[in-house]
């Protein structure tokens, strides 16, 4: 990846990196994340009559992808902004957070954007548009109209696990 990106990263940099991320994502996720699924699914299954082990693997998917997400779209940061260089707009900056996994597989494909921003990605401002973005996708997801209390909480429950997610990274990149 760092031929493909034109990148001087260390490799061993990139392994710490990670493996730094995971440790932390884990324990998140043991001390957290599971113990809240499981009263999740048994208080879904008590209130509601429904079993919603989909949506926390759904849940948990998000999680820990949202783990590694502020670093995917690195790959399309500029190092630098002279004097006389312009910036992405913002929406286009929130399109390469976003849909970080789609410009990875272009990347890969050969297909290389233009776009190139200063932004890192490692701010609360991020990780709101992300939460709204989650709520979005949630709603579009497992909810149906009229919406209810049942898709309410389908839908937090999706958000929280991405932004629980952002949040641990955060915390790894000593941001929080």
């Amino acid at each position: 990846m760092n031929r493909k990106i034109r990148s001087r990263f260390p490799v061993w940099r990139m392994k710490e990196e990670t493996s730094e991320h995971v440790r932390h994502s884990v324990e998140v996720f043991i001390w957290m994340i599971f113990p809240l699924s499981v009263v999740y699914v048994c208080g879904f299954q008590f209130f509601f009559g429904e079993s919603v082990f989909g949506l926390v693997l759904w849940g948990l998917g998000v999680y820990f992808y949202s783990n590694f997400l502020p670093d995917l779209p690195s790959i399309h940061r500029k190092k630098k902004c002279e004097a006389d260089c312009t910036d992405l707009s913002w929406y286009k900056k929130y399109v390469i957070l976003l849909f970080a996994p789609l410009l990875v597989w272009l990347l890969f494909s050969g297909i290389r954007l233009s776009w190139r921003t200063v932004e890192t990605y490692h701010n609360f401002r991020s990780l709101a548009i992300y939460g709204a973005f989650l709520f979005v996708v949630g709603f579009l997801g497992f909810a149906g109209l009229p919406l209810s209390i049942r898709d309410l909480a389908k839908i937090f429950f999706f958000q929280f696990c991405g932004i629980i997610g952002f949040l641990t990274h955060l915390k790894v990149d000593k941001i929080w």
